[in-house]
């Protein structure tokens, strides 16, 4: 068989093997709690690889030649093939401290470590959490208890599709001239998602700092803000290319969430049965870079996040580039090179097409995006079959 290395470029046509992906998932998710790194990237990219694959998978025979599965993963890709089921994710299951932190977790600005912080403090419900005098919630963890319901329901593309009317409407207002893009699982052509991404910039040199703010106060005018943190810019050409990992670019960025009318949405609101408020709560985060780096935040905020995290290895590993949010950078260059392959139309940059480099385009659907990006044969990688 020969399968992409990394899970960023295998194509994935959409078919779910629910089972082992959420098996690989939960234990994934236990191992982020216990803070273990590695385990918990393993798992993650063995879900990809599954997820990439064409073909259910039947036997363990079958997964012979394919990357990302190591010892662990396959023994319980085994279980599971076997008996159905998986003694170790059961197990995890029915753990008080993983449904405790994955409760917690659930909330709107309550991160491992707060989690973690309330379970050894004795806490084990939302209620214990709201009546312990000695918990002081900021501001985000209480719109995320006040607007829990909401927040953690879905969010359907077609809510998505009257949250950017919402959200151009408030751009134009402030720059007739900004660009606003789509980003995360609802570029990728998801159905449905936890929260609505945008991406937002002028092409006026400058002008993207001040524009977020506006576009908040616009929001305000109108009374659809229900919460906002602004975050503003500290992206700083000097201090680049960044050579250790880093979870959050620095382009001044917004985290809100609006109140949507059920007016506002063809086919109406996703909402609970027999909600008759016509209106709910939605997540909605605003990313505003400089123009020049439009497509390097495009592609980062677009995902997934083990595609994202494949690719910027990919770049590191073979490529001898460093890639993230900010820009691509040449490791060979005596001074670190900025590639600018940018169109308004957010065309993503090529990391060495040559024919030669193995390197290849899937088309967006592969990517559940809707823009191509680059991919990689495995024939392409050190030690590639």
């Amino acid at each position: 068989m020969n399968l992409p290395y990394y899970s960023s470029f295998s194509p994935s046509p959409g078919l779910a093997f629910l089972s082992l992906e959420d098996a690989f998932e939960v234990l994934a998710e236990s191992s982020e709690f216990r803070e273990m790194e590695g385990p918990c990237l393993a798992f993650r990219r063995a879900a990809s690889v599954l997820k990439s694959l064409p073909w259910a998978v039947q036997s363990l025979g079958a997964t012979r030649d394919l990357p990302c599965l190591g010892e662990h993963t396959k023994a319980v890709m085994e279980e599971v093939l076997q008996c159905g089921r998986s003694f170790e994710v059961e197990k995890i299951l029915s753990d008080e401290r993983y449904q405790t932190l994955k409760l917690f977790t659930s909330v709107f600005g309550v991160g491992p470590k707060t989690a973690e912080k309330w379970y050894r403090r004795g806490l084990r419900s939302f209620t214990d959490v709201l009546a312990d005098r000695g918990i002081h919630l900021n501001r985000m963890q209480q719109s995320g208890f006040l607007h829990y319901g909401d927040i953690t329901r879905a969010v359907s593309k077609a809510e998505a599709r009257s949250l950017r009317n919402v959200i151009d409407e408030a751009v134009r207002a402030v720059s007739p001239a900004a660009t606003l893009a789509l980003t995360g699982g609802f570029r990728r052509g998801k159905e449905f998602g936890h929260d609505v991404d945008f991406i937002v910039t002028t092409p006026e040199p400058g002008r993207e700092k001040s524009l977020l703010p506006n576009v908040i106060n616009g929001l305000k005018k109108q009374g659809i803000l229900l919460f906002c943190e602004y975050q503003a810019s500290t992206f700083d050409t000097a201090k680049l290319p960044s050579y250790r990992f880093e979870a959050m670019d620095h382009f001044a960025k917004c985290f809100l969430i609006l109140r949507l009318e059920a007016s506002q949405v063809e086919g109406g609101l996703h909402c609970a049965e027999g909600d008759g408020r016509g209106w709910r709560a939605v997540r909605v985060d605003l990313v505003s870079p400089p123009m020049d780096r439009f497509a390097f935040a495009l592609l980062g905020w677009t995902g997934s996040r083990q595609f994202e995290r494949d690719l910027r290895r990919f770049a590191r590993v073979t490529q001898r580039m460093i890639l993230d949010n900010h820009g691509l950078y040449d490791k060979t260059k005596a001074a670190s090179a900025h590639f600018q392959c940018i169109g308004q139309s957010g065309e993503p940059f090529e990391l060495r097409a040559e024919p030669e480099s193995g390197v290849r385009r899937i088309g967006a659907a592969d990517r559940q995006g809707r823009h191509p990006v680059t991919a990689v044969s495995r024939q392409a990688l050190p030690g590639g079959q």
